[in-house]
């Protein structure tokens, strides 16, 4: 048997098997399937007047606002901005689900936390923050930091693939006057870095080059 075919085409985490391709594809289909979601629920408070952005966005400062660090990624400020942040969102997290669906489900929501937290704690009182652009930061910030942490160079490629696309929407990680809340793009690429820390996949001791790498333990 050929035993140097049968690792590249068995591991899923190694860049260039069929394995890894074959995760690219049904993590590309499953984000694509992401977003009718947000367009229905930004159909849904249209149609309904429900005004769903104050009733769970994020209020800064406000305890009744606080549910917003976790229901306020899936609002968004009308059609425009979700179309804004569908692209990276599909991109970004079909790269993150790629590696492993409970990775990308602790990492995700370790994300949302804190980027939602550090909103309600450094945005301006009586605002409403709403949208899925402090996930897409985070996605960014766990891409690159994964590329550190495990030694995978094509996360690297990946985020630099986003920066020649989006570059100008970088600097959404720092203050401006614009109506963008840059604390939600600061504090979700912080929380992406902190998930890529505490879910990375481990590197096996020994010298086999082909043995399976293992994951972190997760309840």
């Amino acid at each position: 048997m050929d035993f140097d075919a049968a690792s590249r085409g068995g591991d899923p985490n190694r860049f260039g098997t069929d394995a890894f391709y074959a995760a690219l594809g049904r993590a590309f289909v499953a984000m694509c399937a992401v977003i009718p979601v947000l367009f229905a629920i930004e159909a849904l408070d249209v149609w309904l007047a429900a005004n769903f952005d104050v009733t769970v966005g994020i209020i800064p400062w406000d305890i009744q606002g606080l549910d917003g660090v976790f229901f306020g990624h899936f609002l968004h400020d009308g059609f425009d901005h979700l179309y804004g942040n569908s692209m990276p969102l599909i991109l970004l997290g079909t790269f993150v689900l790629a590696a492993g669906a409970r990775r990308f489900l602790f990492s995700t929501l370790v994300i949302m936390f804190i980027s939602g937290l550090g909103v309600w704690f450094t945005g301006l009182p009586n605002t409403v923050v709403v949208g899925a652009s402090g996930v897409v930061f985070g996605y960014l910030g766990l891409l690159l930091m994964r590329g550190i942490v495990e030694r995978n160079w094509w996360n690297f490629a990946v985020v630099l693939l986003v920066g020649l696309l989006n570059g100008w929407q970088l600097i959404g990680i720092l203050p401006t006057d614009a109506r963008i809340s840059w604390q939600g793009h600061l504090f979700g690429f912080l929380g992406g870095i902190v998930a890529a820390i505490l879910f990375r996949r481990r590197r096996p001791r020994h010298d086999d080059p082909y043995a399976p790498e293992s994951t972190l333990s997760l309840p």
